[in-house]
């Protein structure tokens, strides 16, 4: 999983096929990028072929010093067990098509299965099906993204709220903030009894606010019809946060923002451009932080930026317990952040298409097999395979 590999996204399908077939897969941090090994078979090189996957076909005696190397407890290495394939969903509204949403579109490419879930599977209970769920860049706070200002006459978006409504009202919420909060509140209990919680864009931010204010009405008339709670903003209780706190929500309805949690556009537009935005992930220890390790397994430590609805948390809103695992220092700005909550765990990747600098409505699709090697899109393969290790718990 270094340079060498031809197509590091449809290798990551190759170990998640492999799981399928009871295969047990170990994954090799920081080995080589962090490849993957498992005892050789003959369909396992058919399939690698078939796929355009680069691989290696080595001895027992050289796996074995493999394996030896990485125990060595100098260098920053470690094997993680891989033994069962974890069930995917994607909340996303039905309509929706696979290249609106960068999760989507990598797991169509690696030929990772998913199921599509919504508010109704989700207040069904149906979450407890699945071990991993990503969330699609909804906005929980039923604000429809703030949208309004620039495409309220538009088709697409009377649509949406169209419909969107209607939902709310089939299953008994007179608003459509109050079904998105019963929701978010649902997927909350997900992770608490073990769920591995995966989002990007403004998902991460909006499914914050919404449980921070719950009871608070923070929508304009131009979005539930109603006034807003006129002291919403004291209202707001961040310690229903996963991640964020002491921020400040935007009532504006021009304003397409809908807290000051997002790194301001003008400011970060002064100071980058598409040439020369990038973050970091760091280097975690193997051995002693495997998850966050895991999580930041790549070939590069060094990864594009990339707009988005969110496109970067401003590290002053981040809590304390938060680990940030990949920033832009200069813009004192966090892009990958992850922890803990009840059982599971959640992490957040802001940005919307990590090979589409700035995705805008109605822009064509991203063809991945042109950026096979995209070490952004590495990172949420990276959450996808995370629950199929053996879990191992940071150690302090």
């Amino acid at each position: 999983m270094d340079l060498t590999q031809k197509d590091h996204l449809k290798s990551y399908g190759i170990a998640y096929w492999l799981l399928q077939q009871e295969v047990e897969v170990s994954w090799l941090l920081n080995y080589k990028g962090g490849s993957f090994m498992c005892n050789y078979h003959e369909d396992i090189e058919k399939e690698c072929k078939l796929r355009g996957v680069s691989y290696q076909i080595i001895a027992d005696a050289q796996a074995t010093s493999i394996l030896s190397e990485i125990a060595d407890p100098e260098v920053n290495m470690d094997v993680i067990k891989m033994e069962k394939a974890p069930k995917v969903a994607v909340y996303s509204p039905p309509e929706m098509l696979p290249w609106d949403d960068a999760v989507t579109l990598v797991l169509k490419y690696a030929q990772i299965p998913y199921d599509i879930v919504y508010d109704e599977e989700v207040l069904s209970e149906k979450l407890p099906l699945y071990d991993w769920l990503h969330l699609h860049h909804e906005d929980f706070t039923g604000q429809y993204g703030k949208f309004w200002a620039n495409y309220q006459n538009q088709a697409w978006y009377i649509e949406q709220k169209r419909q969107t409504e209607q939902l709310a009202k089939k299953l008994g919420y007179s608003k459509v903030s109050l079904l998105k909060l019963a929701v978010a509140k649902k997927i909350r209990d997900f992770v608490m009894g073990g769920g591995f919680l995966f989002a990007m864009c403004s998902a991460c931010d909006s499914y914050d606010i919404a449980l921070a204010a719950e009871g608070v009405d923070i929508c304009q008339p131009q979005f539930d019809y109603d006034p807003i709670d006129p002291n919403a903003q004291k209202k707001i209780d961040f310690s229903k946060c996963f991640a964020f706190k002491d921020f400040t929500i935007t009532t504006n309805p021009y304003e397409y923002e809908i807290s000051n949690i997002d790194v301001d556009p003008n400011k970060r537009q002064s100071l980058v451009d598409e040439n020369n935005d990038y973050f970091s992930i760091f280097d975690f220890s193997a051995k002693w932080d495997p998850i966050p390790s895991m999580l930041c397994q790549n070939h590069t430590q060094v990864i594009k930026g990339f707009y988005g609805q969110t496109t970067a948390f401003d590290e002053s809103f981040v809590k304390s317990g938060v680990l940030i695992m990949g920033e832009n220092k200069t813009l004192h700005e966090a892009r990958y952040i992850h922890g803990e909550y009840g059982k599971g765990t959640w992490t957040f990747y802001g940005g919307h298409d990590p090979e589409d600098y700035r995705h805008l409505v109605g822009d064509p699709q991203t063809d991945l097999s042109l950026t096979p090697n995209s070490p952004g899109y590495r990172l949420i393969l990276n959450n996808i395979l995370f629950p199929a290790a053996k879990k191992k718990k940071r150690k302090t």
